[in-house]
C-alpha cells in the first residue's frame, strides 16, 4: 500500500480509523462493504488520488475502528460518516459506498443532504425484505466464525482460489479484513433494511448508481429507482460481480472521474 496517511476520528461515542491520501484536492470518501475496511478500496484510490482527496474509513466493527457492543443499523453507520465529516472538516465530499457501504452512504445523503456533494453507489445492498431475511437467515455469520479461527495464510489460501483473477495483495488486504471484522458487525443484517426508494426520494445531490454485469441489485431495483429518482444515472461495469470495484477496478474509477467530470461541467465547478 503506499504511503498514505492514518489517523483516528472521535465521533459518535466511538473511534472511527481512516486511511487518507491527502494531497489538499476535494475530497472522496469510500464506504466498504461488510467484512471488508477502508484499505480494500487502495486500487480504487491509487486512481483517484491524483484528483482527489481519497478518505477510506473503517466502519464500526471493522479494521481498527472500534466495535460497540450494539447501534449497527444503517442510520448509525451513516451518523458515523457525517461525524467523520464534520470532525474533520471537510467540504462538501464526494460520498462513495458499496454494498453495505452503499446503504450507508444512501442513509447518509437522504439525512444529511447538507454535508455531501454528490452520491455513487457501488451495488448497494438494496435488497427486498424477502431477501433481507434470507441473508439473515443464511451461513454468512458462521462463515466469519469459522475463517476467524484460521490464520492469514489459510485465509489468503481460500479466497485466492474462490478469486484465482485477483491481485495477491487484494487477496491479502481481504484476508486481513476479514481477521479484523468483529462478530458484532453482522447485526447490520438483521431485517429491516431502510427502504431504498424511500431514500432515494429524499436523495436531492447527483447520483450515480454503478451495477456489476453480475452483482447483488436487481434490474428491477434498479428501474424502481429510475422512477423515483429521475436523474438517477446508471453504469453498468462488465466482467463484474458484486465486488465490482475488485475485480474492474479501473473501469470503476473510470466511471467515477467520468461522472464527476460531467456534473462540474453542467455546474460550472
Amino acid at each position: 500500500m503506499p504511503a498514505w496517511n492514518t489517523a483516528t476520528c472521535k465521533t459518535n461515542g466511538i473511534n472511527i480509523h481512516y486511511t487518507r491520501t491527502g494531497g489538499g484536492l476535494q475530497p472522496i470518501i469510500l464506504l466498504h462493504g461488510l467484512t471488508a475496511n477502508g484499505a480494500c478500496w487502495s486500487a480504487v484510490a491509487r486512481v483517484l488520488e491524483q484528483d482527489y482527496d481519497v478518505i477510506m474509513p473503517d466502519a464500526r466493527g471493522h479494521g481498527k475502528s472500534d466495535a460497540p457492543l450494539y447501534g449497527y443499523r444503517y442510520e448509525e453507520h451513516a451518523g458515523d460518516i457525517a461525524g467523520l465529516v464534520q470532525t474533520l472538516g471537510l467540504s462538501a465530499p464526494v460520498l462513495i459506498g458499496h454494498s453495505m457501504g452503499g446503504m450507508s452512504a444512501a442513509v447518509a445523503a437522504a439525512h444529511y443532504p447538507q454535508l455531501f456533494r454528490a452520491l455513487i453507489l457501488a451495488d448497494p445492498s438494496f435488497l427486498s425484505p424477502e431477501v433481507q431475511r434470507e441473508v439473515r437467515d443464511s451461513d454468512v455469520a458462521e462463515q466469519q466464525r469459522r475463517l476467524l479461527k484460521m490464520s492469514l495464510n489459510e485465509i489468503m489460501a481460500e479466497t485466492g482460489a474462490k478469486h484465482p483473477e485477483r491481485p495477491p495483495e487484494l487477496i491479502e488486504l481481504l484476508a486481513r479484513a476479514r481477521l479484523q471484522t468483529r462478530m458484532s458487525a453482522f447485526d447490520v443484517l438483521t431485517p429491516p433494511n431502510p427502504d431504498y426508494r424511500q431514500l432515494a426520494r429524499l436523495i436531492k445531490i447527483p447520483t450515480l448508481l454503478v451495477m456489476a454485469e453480475n452483482g447483488v441489485l436487481s434490474p428491477a431495483a434498479a428501474a424502481e429507482l429510475q422512477k423515483v429518482k429521475p436523474d438517477l444515472q446508471v453504469k453498468i461495469i462488465p466482467k463484474a460481480g458484486h465486488g465490482l470495484h475488485y475485480d474492474q477496478p479501473d473501469l470503476f474509477a473510470g466511471a467515477v472521474k467520468s461522472f464527476l467530470r460531467l456534473m462540474d461541467a453542467a455546474t460550472g465547478s
